[in-house]
């Protein structure tokens, strides 16, 4: 097999994955804060020329156009981008929604003053990639920022979980929550481009009334926690992986049995292309 056939199953797999179950209910569900808090945190206004790197249903780049800035959203997944094509807070905006891989933007260089990704990006398998496209296709002096879960907290300690019940990752692929290392941002980029804000905040996520509803919601709507729980059942672990999942809701619940609370830590990163 070529590396180019390789890749293409891979990305392939990936659509597929993110494409099962119902991710933007989960987005309904508890993340719409996300997309406004890195909007916020970049220099967006009225005119400003936007890219959304792995948008998904668009929780970045409405409140985006809202301001309005002219924004494209993209995404690996059609099936994500019809979904946000078709909320009703997206109508009449300046928004275009193209299908592209964030490892090969089919966009010209230096042709974004905002390129952006909130939670995102740091799902494309080769980190590298990803980050010198980002560059690539931001203008000298425009911005980039970056929102995404940490490596110690929830959502990087939900990937550990899961991880022994998973198959092997392919070559060359980096666990998502790295993006939200500073250390590992700092490597990406390289020096071209210069992190003014790097901060860690925290979404509080009250949605579930009992702990072990938000793994159930996973097993449900999350196409990672999905195709892993898929794996695990080939294998006959399904049961184990259940108790797992359980276990980690327990422990990381900051309320109580009969009102959960989940704080979920991210990082938000924004920085001048150099």
């Amino acid at each position: 097999m070529t590396t180019q056939t390789a890749d293409s199953e891979l990305k392939a797999r990936h659509r597929s994955m993110w494409a099962s179950g119902d991710y933007p209910q989960m987005v309904d569900t508890f993340l719409l804060p996300l997309g406004p808090r890195l909007v916020e945190a970049c220099p967006i206004e009225a005119g400003t020329h936007v890219l959304d790197v792995a948008a998904g249903t668009g929780n970045a780049s409405i409140p985006a156009a809202q301001r309005g800035a002219r924004v494209t959203a993209s995404d690996l997944t059609p099936e994500l981008l019809d979904a946000g094509r078709a909320r009703p807070d997206a109508e009449g905006l300046d928004i275009t929604w193209v299908p592209a891989d964030a490892e090969a933007l089919p966009f010209d260089d230096a042709s974004y003053d905002v390129v952006m990704s909130s939670i995102g990006v740091m799902f494309a398998p080769h980190h590298q990639a990803a980050a010198d496209e980002l560059v690539r296709v931001c203008r000298p002096g425009g911005t980039i920022g970056i929102l995404s879960w940490t490596p110690e907290g929830m959502l990087g300690a939900l990937f550990a979980t899961m991880k022994p019940f998973a198959p092997p990752p392919p070559p060359g692929a980096s666990p998502p929550p790295l993006w939200g290392s500073e250390e590992h941002l700092r490597g990406l980029f390289g020096g071209r481009v210069e992190l003014h804000t790097l901060e860690k905040q925290t979404l509080e996520i009250t949605a579930f009334s009992r702990a072990r509803d938000y793994g159930e919601h996973f097993k449900s709507y999350y196409g990672p926690t999905i195709a892993v729980r898929a794996n695990a059942a080939r294998e006959g672990r399904e049961t184990e992986f259940d108790a797992a999942l359980d276990a980690f809701c327990d422990t990381w619940n900051r309320g109580t049995p009969d009102a959960a609370r989940f704080e979920k830590e991210y990082l938000i990163a924004v920085g001048t292309r150099v």
